[in-house]
């Protein structure tokens, strides 16, 4: 198996694969990770396995000590540092590293929670925003497990409206500030040390500091009786005349935002990573039950129907995986291309605002595709399914979170069209120009079609036109709204799924065009993913384009519309039914998802 980094490449902005070509020869994909990335994975799949599973009954009892002795032994195999410098006892390793973690650590999803407000909420805010003396004094606590953190965004009344939020910091003569407030539905709440904490200094100003439950003043409300992540800590926080010493703040005064979005575009593509791997992990726990259970003299794996659930369960969990990884080769390739100091994470920061379209789609995306597989997973196990015995009814309970995690799916979608429009406003994207284009291309003749009859020839033509739909509806949009834009929410949540389904499409075919490029083994089944995954997103995006362009337009200017969006969904059908069965049979006979 290739185990080689992808050739280097002009470097994609963000969005910018809506108007951009991308070279299957320069994406990330898992099938080029290094020895190294693997025994990476190998550790955190053996820690989860034989540390943190045996430990989920006295988890889920609220034992908080062995949650404490979990993240020490997580500082001892460095999985905290992933994405600190090593001045402040980091490994300063790169973003695929980081999603690998992630992936490996769904199996446990309620340690998975403790170790994301350790390393992603905590550390991350710090390493990126914290002074230097902030740096020394904290990270090396915080990565070795001695003080477990905490982050303090959401409240009652903002949950999403993160901005709107009402605990105050009162600025004091001595350049300290007090804080009263309280926060809801904190991980790690019930015996976390230290808090990163959102306030706005003197009521108005969003602001973001570190505090220690030392400083005296702040109190765990009770545990959260939860649907799922029982063996998680969730409380809320309450502050009540907590005075934070003047160098705790975080960032600058006012400032607070850029603190809270760069941590949450971070977190939502490392939750999609979770989401690939939980995905993964149901694949083969139904693989493994279909190929077992018997019904009507034979295993219920021998029939149409598991294979037809199979077989989706693949096809969608290989678009997430592909995009997620995709992502993380952006990402990193953007960071080694900036020159920076390894020790400050400014220019860290500045690569993940680049990339917050993509974090927002392999949030959104990530959760709901593995809600469909978990789901699927249940529907598998039958009755078993629905009960404590087996691991599906646990794994579905828990999942459920994801879809609010790191701001709602609603939210993210709104602003997955938003951050676009913004950046094509301001000129940092050419989508007016592009859209414009398109436009002229779509009044004029028909142009032949492009000769290319490769596995993937169709696929790549569709992929195209996909790409040509989403800026149809885009610029559309934009033309009809002007700056009312933001406030028709239905029209900007239509146009979001249109765009997640062409980065997760293109990105498919791109790895699938690499593993043939690669010779791999298993070539043959990646063209079956992806050209399963492409003919799904066809139909999805022809209806949602259809239903966009009805909102926007009426009478003989819809007419207009629709006959140019008919030419651009040609697509012909393929024959998904032999293909899933390929799928399924290849996940009963290796006894798991059949890419890794």
């Amino acid at each position: 198996m290739a185990t080689t980094q992808p050739a280097p490449r002009h470097l994609l902005r963000g969005g910018a694969w809506l108007i951009e070509p991308t070279n299957a020869d320069t994406v990330m994909t898992p099938e080029r990770l290094t020895e190294e990335h693997r025994l990476i994975g190998q550790t955190t799949d053996r820690f989860v396995a034989q540390e943190v599973m045996p430990q989920l009954e006295k988890l889920e009892q609220h034992d908080w000590a062995v949650v404490r002795q979990l993240i020490r032994r997580c500082a001892e195999l460095d999985l905290f540092g992933i994405d600190v410098a090593e001045e402040y006892t980091g490994v300063n390793l790169d973003k695929v590293t980081s999603l690998i973690v992630s992936e490996e650590m769904a199996g446990a999803a309620s340690f998975g929670a403790a170790f994301g407000g350790q390393a992603n909420l905590t550390a991350l805010p710090i390493f990126l925003f914290g002074t230097p003396a902030q740096k020394k004094k904290y990270l090396p606590r915080v990565l070795s497990g001695e003080i477990i953190g905490a982050y303090c965004l959401s409240e009652t009344g903002s949950g999403s409206d993160a901005l709107g939020a009402k605990t105050k910091a009162v600025k004091q003569p001595d350049g300290s500030f007090v804080l009263n407030g309280e926060k809801m539905w904190i991980t790690n709440g019930g015996f976390a040390d230290v808090f990163i904490v959102f306030a706005k200094v003197d009521g108005e100003h969003f602001s973001a500091f570190i505090v220690e439950r030392a400083f005296g003043g702040l109190t765990s409300g009770k545990e959260e009786h939860k649907m799922g992540l029982h063996g998680s800590s969730t409380t809320a926080i309450i502050f009540q005349d907590v005075k934070v010493p003047a160098e705790n703040l975080l960032g600058e005064v006012g400032k607070g935002h850029k603190v809270a979005f760069n941590v949450l575009n971070f977190g939502r593509f490392k939750l999609g990573g979770m989401c690939s791997g939980g995905a993964r992990l149901a694949i083969g726990e139904s693989a493994k039950y279909a190929a077992q259970r018997k019904q009507f003299g034979q295993p219920i794996a021998s029939f149409g129907a598991i294979k037809h659930k199979l077989g989706e369960m693949i096809v969608r969990t290989y678009g997430i995986e592909s995009l997620v990884y995709r992502t993380a080769g952006m990402i990193d390739e953007r960071v080694n291309a900036t020159p920076h100091d390894a020790s400050d994470g400014s220019a860290a920061a500045a690569v993940l605002e680049e990339y917050a379209v993509e974090a927002s789609i392999a949030k959104v995306a990530g959760s709901e595709v593995l809600d469909f597989v978990l789901d699927e997973n249940i529907q598998i196990h039958g009755g078993n399914g629905f009960v404590r015995d087996y691991p599906a009814e646990r794994h579905f309970r828990d999942a459920r979170v994801n879809r609010i995690f790191e701001g709602t799916n609603e939210i993210n979608r709104l602003l997955i069209p938003g951050m676009l429009a913004k950046r094509a406003v301001k000129g940092a994207l050419p989508i007016i120009p592009a859209a414009k284009a398109l436009q002229d291309e779509l009044l004029g003749p028909p142009a032949m079609a492009t000769g290319d009859d490769g596995a993937l020839g169709d696929e790549r033509r569709a992929v195209d036109a996909f790409k040509k739909t989403a800026l149809m509806v885009f610029g559309i949009a934009m033309q009809t709204y002007g700056t009312k834009l933001a406030d028709q929410q239905e029209v900007l949540m239509l146009t979001a799924d249109i765009l997640i389904d062409v980065f997760t499409a293109e990105s498919a075919l791109l790895r699938a065009m690499a593993a043939q490029q690669q010779k791999s083994a298993k070539a043959s089944l990646h063209v079956d993913a992806a050209r399963v995954l492409v003919n799904d997103v066809a139909a999805r995006i022809e209806v949602a384009a259809r239903q966009a362009l009805a909102v926007m337009a009426s009478g003989d200017t819809l007419r207009t519309l629709l006959a140019g969006l008919r030419r651009l969904s040609k697509f012909v059908p393929i024959d998904t039914v032999t293909i899933r069965r390929r799928l399924a049979d290849g996940a009963v006979a290796q006894g798991g998802y059949i890419f890794r």
